[in-house]
């Protein structure tokens, strides 16, 4: 029997810490990847051994900065995401999930996507607002520098002032940036990424009952319920497949925007297979990495309903 279970409330710190845990090993080894990439390449082509030697000097800061960077930027944005969570899951509803046992067997698409592109928006809002109020100051400044130069141009050269630029075009680019990314942006976001959201959970109810669910170990914690354990399989199976299907979607639909129906076809094919190979890879490596780290510095903590 399914019993559904409502994500009430994220604990921040445990949250925080795994998640940025997490993405610092996968930048890690993102890191080792390339240098051994363009090492090989450096390896293979004649007269390239000092661009090897430079990558050999750079790969030691990017396998240091790399993680780094990926740590401290995830505790700001892990953090802001479990706190926007748990303001706006007493308003819309949080995260439910049919569980049977230790499986996740449905997940109800409207809680599902209506608080995770809620969270997406103000995400892109925030985001857009510091980039919009940025770029419009400088377009705002260049506006106004503009006619000064022209005049201080004029003046040197007897140039007529019906034929200055005024800089109305600079303002008028400065306005629609902020609009832009302010408003539109965030209105977009929301709009895609619900739908992609409400896609995920369709297809995870459609798919799972053939292929098996997502499992999730719980154990019960102080006011509330442990994430201990993800099994690896199950988990990289589950999401990678819907994934894929997602992926055939996509490829379709851009394939037909460029009118070739056998483009179409091809971009589907090859869209489902590299989409089921990238998130395997990416759930298996998450995974397993989460259930090294859980006994060492505790895993994510859930409120359950």
């Amino acid at each position: 029997m399914v019993d559904i279970k409502e994500i009430k409330h994220i604990r921040a710190a445990p949250f925080t810490l795994m998640t940025s845990s997490i993405h610092a090993i996968l930048a890690f080894i993102a890191a080792i990847l390339v240098i051994l990439f363009f090492g090989t390449i450096a390896a293979l082509i004649p007269g390239m051994s000092m661009f090897a030697g430079f990558i050999t000097v750079l790969g030691l800061s990017i396998i240091i900065l790399w993680p780094l960077t990926s740590f401290f930027f995830n505790i700001v944005y892990a953090f802001i995401l479990a706190l926007l969570y748990n303001l706006l899951a007493p308003k819309l509803g949080g995260i439910k999930l049919g569980m049977e046992g230790e499986v996740v067997k449905s997940i109800p698409v409207m809680s599902f996507a209506l608080i995770l592109s809620v969270i997406v928006a103000i995400l892109t809002f925030l985001t857009g607002l510091y980039i919009g109020l940025a770029g419009s100051s400088v377009l705002s400044l260049a506006s106004g520098i503009i006619p000064v130069a022209a005049n201080l141009a004029a003046n040197a050269t007897n140039v007529t002032n019906a034929t200055l630029p005024t800089g109305g075009m600079m303002a008028a680019i400065s306005g629609i940036w902020a609009l832009f990314w302010i408003i539109i942006m965030p209105i977009a976001m929301f709009i895609l990424t619900f739908i992609a959201y409400a896609l995920f959970a369709i297809f995870y109810n459609i798919i799972i009952p053939k292929v098996g669910g997502l499992k999730l170990i719980f154990a019960e914690a102080a006011n509330g319920f442990e994430l201990t354990n993800i099994p690896v399989v199950p988990a990289a199976l589950s999401i990678s497949v819907v994934m894929a299907v997602l992926g055939a979607i996509y490829g379709l639909i851009m394939g037909i925007m460029t009118g070739d129906v056998v483009l179409a076809i091809i971009w589907l094919i090859s869209y489902a297979i590299s989409w089921f190979i990238m998130y395997f890879i990416m759930i298996a490596l998450a995974t397993v990495f989460y259930n090294f780290l859980q006994p060492r510095i505790g895993g994510i903590k859930l409120v359950l309903e």
